[in-house]
C-alpha cells in the first residue's frame, strides 16, 4: 500500500525544459545530483542514489504543464544536442526520431521519463524498486 510509502513531490509548474526537471527531481535526491541523463535516470530509481529504500511514491504535480514543457519541441532540442555524439551506428535512428519529434510525432521525453518511472513500479519490468508514479 502507498499510504505507508515516503513521498517525494515534483512541481512541474517549477520548470520549462529538461535541465529544469532535472534540477526539481534532484533537489529530491539527497546527495545526489541527477543530471537529465535518461540512462541515469534508471540507476536513480533502482536506489542508492538519495533515493527512500524500499519504494517510494512520486507525486507528479503540474504533470500536463511538463508534458507540454518535455514534448515534442523538448524532445527534437535533446535530440540534436546528443546527435553529434551518438555512434555511428545508432545515427540513423537517432535522425529518425528527430525527424518525427520535428512533425510533432512519436514519444516525447514526458512520454520516456514516464515510461522510465513506470518500469520501477507496479507491473514494470523493475517493480522491485517500489517507485509508485503519481500524475496530478
Amino acid at each position: 500500500m502507498t499510504h505507508d510509502l515516503p513521498v517525494l513531490v515534483v512541481d512541474g509548474t517549477r520548470f520549462s525544459d529538461l535541465d529544469g526537471f532535472a534540477r526539481e527531481f534532484s533537489r529530491l535526491l539527497t546527495g545526489y545530483t541527477w543530471s537529465g541523463n535518461l540512462d541515469a535516470l534508471n540507476d536513480v530509481l533502482r536506489g542508492g542514489y538519495g533515493t527512500p529504500a524500499g519504494g517510494w511514491v512520486l507525486r507528479w504535480l503540474g504533470s500536463e504543464a511538463s508534458r507540454a514543457a518535455l514534448g515534442h519541441a523538448a524532445t527534437a532540442r535533446r535530440l540534436e544536442q546528443l546527435l553529434p555524439s551518438v555512434d555511428p551506428s545508432n545515427r540513423a535512428a537517432v535522425e529518425a526520431r528527430l525527424a518525427a519529434a520535428r512533425r510533432g510525432e512519436g514519444p516525447t521525453l514526458f512520454d520516456e521519463i514516464v515510461a522510465i518511472m513506470r518500469e520501477h513500479g507496479p507491473g514494470g519490468r523493475e517493480a522491485a524498486s517500489g517507485v509508485v508514479l503519481e500524475l496530478r
